[in-house]
């Protein structure tokens, strides 16, 4: 069968009509990377008419100026995050943000809103459907009418309940090599392991018992995307998630899509390559939207999920961001947060990360084990467990464990270990860390639990037997708006402050997420930050304090401050004016906060 030689969707795709000539010869690239010519033929025209299937539906979305901009803030949350008699969990969610956050935050990732069989959702049973536990199709697309609306595309792996697993273990040859079965005997010790669990799970099949890789957990198997129906099905599931309003696709646990016997199995040039197919699909049919890939690694590598800045994620999660912010408050030092601060870069404007302190899983600290000594990550280990938390670990190669992630919410990991600490300075330190987060460059995203103050539900492991349950306790939403409406209530104090905050940052030019950042020296108590706009007609000095006690910011050109004339702390009152010689002196209070716009 020959290629062919044009894509038949008049090679338009776009909402504007305009051509993208390469478009078919990039599909043919990435396709012919990944399988024999005649396959990667077949597939290519397969792809073609799947997406002439969808793209009609795709170009009714409204093209958006920028990819991103400085009013971009994402909200995490779970659909049933929010619950109250009578009522489809979604359905309150969606009044409840309508009431409250609409028009400050401008985005929603929903986690996994589909029937699941474990893992907070990530055990998918089926993409195609809403579990009605939650709500419907329509409850999802019209939080998408107010919100820029992420949903996840879970597609390293599907529930061992789901039907394509359960076709599998019958014999259906609709699902033949679906799956990867292996010879148990098989030396699989260079496969990198996110978890302290077994790689290969048994399996009854009609065949007999099989051994199937399932990175995760036993209820998660792994699909094999080395057949090329497992890719078709796939990019079937995203463009529907187009069609139904998701304007983020968060591509879960990515790096470790592709599996090569002898290798480590995890940023495979195949994974890499199929990230770049998704690229090419989604800018032709649906140029607005925007992927993001998770992938809970050391920093470099990380980042390559960039690829050349215009053809693989356009945002990638800034995991090393968490622990970092937490280690510098922990240790009243913020050098380390600093020198990392000012090696970060993007490869294009149409990048950008994904900055977060705090989501629906613990802090990882996978991706600082080349930045923080091991000690250090032992301490923040212990100080996390300190109030009721505890600590996920992984299996290495030498079957000993290594800390993956603390599980705790945001704001008990930043609480000192004997709780002897009066609430307003919990609080203040709490939204310094949170204000570190929304001046860096990026697109910020805050967890649900961060926005509404909430501490370690430690009942959660309990009831669910997964550790992570302690950072995903549903409320309900009475409770929750008496604790919001009381304004001595810590979730009062802490929402009404960071919604404030997060205002101050969506009003302000300098803050977008491609904004030039510069890392200032000085004071180590201090992470000081200079943000300016990308026109370069505004700036602001962000001046954040780690520590419980009162510190002086000094510095000048030298250590890379560009501001002049006088400052106005977008925060309060104060003004600060910059000497003839370009030196700014600003007092910070404890855990405080100086955002100073040059005026």
């Amino acid at each position: 069968m020959s290629y062919p030689t044009a894509v038949t969707i008049s090679d338009v795709v776009h909402p504007n009509q305009i051509v993208i000539p390469s478009f078919s010869q990039r599909m043919h690239r990435s396709l012919d990377a990944l399988y024999p010519a005649d396959v990667a033929a077949r597939t290519c025209q397969r792809l073609v008419e799947l997406i002439d299937e969808f793209a009609a539906d795709c170009q009714e979305i409204p093209p958006r100026t920028e990819l991103f901009d400085e009013t971009d803030v994402v909200l995490i949350t779970y659909a049933d995050q929010i619950r109250e008699p009578g009522r489809a969990p979604l359905t309150t969610l969606h009044k409840f943000l309508r009431r409250h956050v609409q028009g400050v935050i401008s985005g929603v990732h929903l986690l996994p809103f589909y029937p699941a069989s474990s893992d907070g959702g990530f055990s998918v049973i089926d993409y195609s459907l809403v579990d009605p536990a939650v709500g419907r199709w329509e409850d999802v697309t019209a939080i998408g009418s107010d919100f820029r609306l992420m949903v996840d595309a879970v597609v390293n792996h599907i529930s061992a309940h789901s039907p394509w697993f359960c076709q599998w273990l019958a014999g259906d040859p609709a699902r033949h090599d679906f799956f990867i079965a292996v010879d148990p005997a098989t030396d699989l010790s260079m496969v990198t392991r996110p978890r302290a669990l077994p790689l290969l799970t048994p399996f009854e099949t009609a065949n007999g018992p099989r051994y199937v890789w399932t990175t995760f957990s036993a209820d998660q198997v792994d699909l094999n995307y080395a057949n090329p129906e497992v890719l078709l099905a796939i990019t079937r599931v995203l463009l529907q998630f187009v069609t139904h309003g998701a304007g983020i696709i968060r591509l879960d646990a990515i790096a470790y899509l592709w599996k090569q016997l002898a290798t480590c199995c995890i940023h495979l040039n195949q994974t890499h390559e199929v990230l770049r197919l998704w690229r090419t699909i989604i800018d032709a049919v649906a140029p607005d939207t925007l992927l993001i890939t998770e992938t809970n690694v050391p920093h470099a590598e990380n980042v390559s999920y960039f690829g050349d800045g215009t053809n693989e994620a356009h945002l990638v999660y800034q995991f090393a961001l968490p622990p970092l912010v937490l280690s510098s408050f922990q240790r009243g030092d913020a050098s380390t947060l600093r020198e990392w601060a000012a090696s970060l870069e993007t490869p294009s404007s149409t990048t950008t990360f994904f900055n977060f302190l705090s989501s629906h899983d613990g802090i990882g600290v996978r991706p600082v084990e080349e930045i923080l000594p091991r000690d250090e990550i032992d301490t923040l280990c212990t100080l996390g467990a300190a109030h009721g938390g505890g600590v996920s670990y992984r299996a290495m190669p030498d079957g000993s464990v290594s800390p993956y992630e603390i599980n705790t919410v945001y704001f008990d990991a930043l609480a000192k270990a004997d709780g002897d600490e009066p609430q307003d300075a919990q609080v203040d330190r709490f939204i310094t860390a949170q204000s570190i987060l929304l001046a860096l460059a990026g697109v910020p995203a805050i967890y649900v639990h961060s926005l509404l103050g909430s501490r370690n539900w430690t009942e959660g492991p309990a009831h669910t037997g997964e550790l992570r349950a302690i950072n995903r306790q549903t409320l309900d939403r009475a409770t929750l708006e008496a604790d919001l409406a009381d304004p001595a209530s810590l979730r009062h104090q802490v929402f009404t402050r960071l919604l404030d905050r997060i205002r101050v940052r969506t009003s302000e030019l300098a803050f977008h997420p491609n904004g030039p950042q510069t890392i200032i020296g000085g004071n180590p108590a201090l992470f000081t930050i200079e943000r300016t706009a990308p026109d370069g007609t505004s700036r602001v000095l962000c001046v954040h304090n780690v520590t419980n006690q009162p510190q002086r910011l000094t510095a000048g050109p030298e250590e890379g401050v560009r501001v002049r004339g006088v400052l106005e702390d977008l925060c309060s009152s104060v003004k600060v004016e910059v000497s003839l010689d370009g030196h700014v002196e600003v007092d910070v209070p404890p855990y405080g906060v100086r955002w100073l716009h040059q005026c």
